[in-house]
Formats: structure tokens, C-alpha cells, sequence
């Protein structure tokens, strides 16, 4: 029997999936690469940034402790929530976080930022041409938008997680367009020529993003099983066909052999993504 009324809003998948577990603690793991990347993107004091799919602000933060002046949008209240606590405990007046959906900005007005960045952020939202369109659109001439998107098939970490997760999960809704297409440069090309961008003024070139870990890799795993949504999923849907055992078996192979350390007591695994350069 349905708990539900027909005056209930409809369940935001995207948003139900970010808010599951506590990507927090996954995001422990990334905050060097983080800062490195943030290093490169020429953010100067007084400088207006939107970190968009911010989570708790591995990027945001940085670029914040340099100067600019930074919001962070995610679509999870539990990130935003978190965010919003580590800039207080930071002291950053100039970082602030707030809930709002990649694919409609629609309280944040047209050319209000110099710099869009979304480091494995907007690819996961839904309706890509969307989100292409609203990040154009907030970008302000002469600005730039910086993406970091995993890659479809790319032996690597992260692109392999989904994969193997995928197996054991039930097919997408009809429609679905899988985030991992913003990993393709023809993608990107198109989605942003739609949204009034010329295709000599996007830029694609791979680059890596390292996750530290200050545990084995089989520890590592039971962060994600216990704390990133989309292994979550997998998990609990490869229980109900009796594949849990299968799954993980899969993912400790992946984990351990993507391992790069060379003390058996921590983890370090490089990953490679498409970063992504507009000039608005």
C-alpha cells in the first residue's frame, strides 16, 4: 500500500541518489587533487565562481582560499548542508553553498559568474543539453566554464566502478542518458554549439585525478559500499538476486589492482578524466 498522496511531489532521482550515504566521506579522499586542480585555473582574489555539483566543496574550498568569491550548488541538502559547515569552520565569508538543480538554475541571474567549474559534478545531472544551456547562460562574456567528467570505458578507477555496478543494477527508466557521455568530446562539442558556443571555443584534453586513502584498498571499497550512491544501489540490487558476493568480489579485484602505493597500508589511485575548457 502507497504512503503517498497524488499532491506528494515526484522523487527526484538524481537528488535521492546524491543524498544516500554520505559522499563526505568519499570526498576525504579527494580533497589533494582537488586543491591541485583548483591550482590551475587561474582563480584570483575577487574573482566570482560557481562550483556547480560542488558537493562539500573539495573544489570550492580552495578556490574560496584563494580569494574568490565562490558558490557552491549541489543538488543534495546533505552536501549543501556540509558544505555550508566547512566554510564556517574554515572562517570563509566568501563561500557559500546552496541547493539548486544543474539542469535549471533558475534563481541565479544570466552572466553572474567569471568562472563555472564542475569537477564530476554536472555530468551526473539529468537533460545534458540543459545543463550546457544554464551554465552558458550564467557564464558572463569572457568568461570560462572548467568540467571534469569521467570517460565511458576508460580502464581506470571510476569508469570501471560504474561499469561493474552497472551489470548488477536494473536497466535505466527509458530516456536515461548515462553521465558517462560527458566524457565524450563530440558530446561536449555538440552540447555546448547548442548552447550557443563555437566549437573552436571548447577545449578537451585528459588529465588525472588521484584519490588517497589512508587504508588498504578492500578498506577503500567498504567506504564506497557504505557511502557512494551508486555502489550503494548496486549492492543492495546485487543482494536481491543473491549476487552480492559476485559484485564485490569484482570491485576488490579492481580496487587492489588500480592500487599505486607502495605501503600495503594505504591506497593511492590515479584516474583519468576529460577536462573540459569553454570560453564563453
Amino acid at each position: 500500500m502507497s504512503t503517498s498522496s497524488p499532491t506528494d511531489p515526484p522523487v527526484n532521482a538524481n537528488k535521492a541518489l546524491w543524498e544516500k550515504g554520505d559522499f563526505t566521506q568519499i570526498a576525504e579522499s579527494m580533497r589533494a587533487s582537488g586543491e591541485a586542480l583548483v591550482a590551475t585555473l587561474g582563480v584570483t582574489s575577487g574573482l566570482d565562481v560557481l562550483d556547480l555539483g560542488c558537493g562539500d566543496g573539495t573544489t570550492a574550498v580552495p578556490a574560496a582560499q584563494l580569494g574568490a568569491n565562490v558558490l557552491g550548488v549541489d543538488i543534495a541538502a546533505n552536501l549543501v548542508a556540509a558544505g555550508n559547515a566547512r566554510a564556517e569552520r574554515l572562517g570563509l565569508a566568501n563561500l557559500r553553498f546552496q541547493e539548486g538543480d544543474a539542469t535549471d538554475l533558475d534563481d541565479l541571474a544570466d552572466d553572474s559568474f567569471d568562472l563555472v567549474v564542475s569537477i564530476f559534478g554536472a555530468m551526473f545531472a539529468p537533460r545534458p543539453f540543459d545543463v550546457a544551456k544554464e551554465v552558458v547562460r550564467v557564464t558572463r562574456p569572457g568568461g570560462r566554464i572548467v568540467m571534469g567528467n569521467w570517460i565511458p570505458n576508460d580502464p581506470t578507477l571510476v569508469a570501471q566502478i560504474l561499469r561493474i555496478s552497472s551489470a548488477y543494477s536494473p536497466p535505466p527508466p527509458e530516456g536515461f542518458v548515462s553521465p558517462m557521455t560527458w566524457g565524450v568530446e563530440e558530446n561536449v562539442i555538440e552540447r555546448f554549439e547548442r548552447a550557443g558556443i563555437t566549437a573552436e571555443n571548447v577545449s578537451c584534453e585528459r588529465a588525472t585525478y588521484t584519490f588517497e586513502f589512508p587504508g588498504t584498498p578492500s578498506e577503500y571499497l567498504a567506504e564506497f559500499r557504505e557511502y557512494y550512491g551508486p555502489t550503494m544501489n548496486a549492492y543492495a540490487a546485487a543482494a536481491g538476486d543473491g549476487r552480492e558476493g559476485e559484485l564485490h568480489a569484482e570491485l576488490d579485484e579492481l580496487f587492489n589492482a588500480q592500487n599505486t602505493a607502495q605501503d600495503g597500508s594505504r591506497t593511492s589511485i590515479p584516474a583519468t578524466f576529460l577536462r573540459v575548457t569553454v570560453s564563453a
